[in-house]
C-alpha cells in the first residue's frame, strides 16, 4: 500500500508535525456485493455539496443510515488507524462498511470507480494522492463538510472536489531484533540484508513507494528537481542484492521477508507495537537531508452507489474524532493547529506523531509530475 502522491500545499507549521529543529499494489476485480443501499441516483444526496443541501446533519444521517452500507477502498486496517475509524464510523451510525481492494494504489482506486460504474459495488469514496487525484476530478462530486471553514484554502479544491486529510513523514523502518542497529541508507548493501530492503509499492504507481524514493534520492544529494542520485542509489541496491521488490505487507514484514520498509512514519506505528507483542523490536530513523512529508486526499465518487453514506463518512472524518483517530494512529490531519487551538486534541494520542530533526521537504504539483514522469521512464531499468 498505497498512493500515488499528493502535493504538500500547507507550510510546514501546519502539517501538525513535532518538528525539534500518512504501498503494495492490487489488482482490481469484482469488489463483490455492496449490500442494501439506494442505487446511485435514487436519493437527492447525490448532489448534496453540504449536510444543508439535505436539511442539515440529523436528515445526512438519517438517509446514511436508510442506505445501511458503505463502500471504502484502499484504506488498510493497519494504515494511519483506519481500522478503529472504519470500526467507529460502523458503531456510531449502524452502517455496515464494506472495505474493499485494501492495499490498492491510488491509480487502482480509479480503476475500480471506473469499472464497477453505475453498480452497487463501486466506491463510494477515494483517499488519493495528488498524481491521481489531478488527472481524475470527473470522477469527484463536490462537498463541503461542516468543518470547512477551518481547512486552510491551500489544502482543498474551492468547490470541495478534494481535501487534504492527513500527512507524515517518510522514513525507514527496520528489524533492529535481527540487524541491529541501522543509521545510514549506505548500511544497507551489506550482503546481511540480501533481499531484505524494500520500497512499499511501485515508485510510479503508490505514493508511500513514490516519497520513500524521494526521501533516499534526497538523502544522497538529490533534489526534488534532480532525481539521478536517488535511480543511482536504486541501482546500487539492486546491484548488491539488497533490494526486493515483492509487495509490502503486514504478513511479509512479520515473516522476514522484508526487514527494511521505506513506508510513511504512521505506518510504522502499527508495525511498532504489533512486532513488539511478538518480541521483536522494530525501530525506524529517517535519514538525514532525506525528510520528506506528504498530504493524502479525501474525495466522493461522483457515481457513489451509497451518496448519503459516502457524504456521511467525510463527515466523521473531518469531526475531532475523525481527526484524533487518524492522530493516534501517528498521522498528522488537516485540522491539527485548528484542534490546538481549540484543545481538542488527544494528548496522548499526540505522542504518536514523529519527531524531525530537519526541516520537511515536499514537492509542487509540477515536480510531482515531473518526478513521476522521470520514475515511470527509468524505474523498470533500474530495477530489471
Amino acid at each position: 500500500m498505497k498512493k500515488s502522491p499528493l502535493a504538500l500545499v500547507a507550510a510546514a507549521a501546519v502539517l501538525g508535525l513535532t518538528l525539534s529543529g500518512c504501498g503494495g499494489s492490487a489488482t482490481p476485480a469484482s469488489t463483490g456485493s455492496a449490500g442494501g443501499g439506494a442505487a446511485a441516483g435514487a436519493s437527492k444526496a447525490k448532489t448534496a455539496t453540504s449536510a444543508a443541501d439535505l436539511g442539515g446533519m440529523d436528515a445526512l444521517v438519517a438517509a446514511a443510515k436508510a442506505e445501511g452500507t458503505i463502500n471504502v477502498i484502499a484504506l488498510p486496517d493497519d494504515w494511519a488507524n483506519y481500522g478503529q475509524i472504519k470500526k467507529d464510523f460502523a458503531a456510531k451510525y449502524g452502517i455496515k462498511v464494506n472495505s474493499i481492494l485494501p492495499d490498492a494504489s491510488s491509480k487502482e482506486e480509479i480503476d475500480a470507480a471506473e469499472k464497477n460504474k453505475g453498480t452497487a459495488n463501486a466506491p463510494d469514496v477515494f483517499d488519493l494522492g495528488t498524481a491521481v487525484t489531478m488527472a481524475s476530478t470527473k470522477y469527484f462530486a463536490p462537498y463541503k463538510v461542516a468543518q470547512w471553514d477551518k481547512i486552510p484554502a491551500g489544502n482543498k479544491e474551492s468547490t470541495g472536489l478534494w481535501v487534504n486529510d492527513y500527512t507524515g513523514i517518510m522514513s525507514v523502518g527496520y528489524n533492529a531484533t535481527k540487524f541491529g542497529e541501522i543509521t545510514s541508507l549506505d548500511q544497507l548493501t551489506d550482503p546481511k540484508f540480501k533481499g531484505q530492503v524494500a520500497f512499499n509499492g511501485k515508485p510510479a504507481e503508490a505514493g508511500a513507494a513514490f516519497n520513500g524514493f524521494l526521501m533516499v534520492n534526497n538523502a544522497n544529494g538529490g533534489t526534488l528537481d534532480n532525481l539521478q542520485p536517488g535511480l543511482d542509489w536504486v541501482k546500487k541496491m539492486k546491484q548488491a542484492g539488497s533490494l526486493n521488490l515483492a509487495d509490502v505487507t503486514a504478513g511479509t514484514i512479520d515473516a522476514g521477508t522484508h526487514g527494511v520498509v521505506f513506508d510513511w512514519s504512521y505506518n510504522q506505528v502499527s508495525t511498532i507495537a504489533r512486532l513488539k507483542a511478538k518480541g521483536v523490536d522494530w525501530k525506524t530513523f529517517v535519514p538525514k537531508g532525506g525528510e520528506i512529508a506528504s498530504y493524502y486526499n479525501q474525495a466522493i465518487n461522483v457515481d457513489a452507489p451509497h451518496p448519503a453514506a459516502a457524504r456521511l463518512f467525510q463527515e466523521y472524518l473531518y469531526s475531532d474524532a475523525g481527526q484524533n483517530a487518524w492522530i493516534k494512529g501517528g498521522a498528522s490531519p488537516i485540522l491539527y493547529e485548528s484542534m490546538k487551538a481549540a484543545g481538542t486534541i488527544d494528548a496522548a494520542s499526540a505522542a504518536n506523531l514523529p519527531k524531525v530533526d530537519g526541516t520537511p521537504k515536499t514537492p509542487t504539483s509540477d515536480q510531482s509530475k515531473a518526478a513521476n514522469d522521470f520514475l515511470k521512464k527509468n524505474w523498470d531499468a533500474a530495477v530489471a
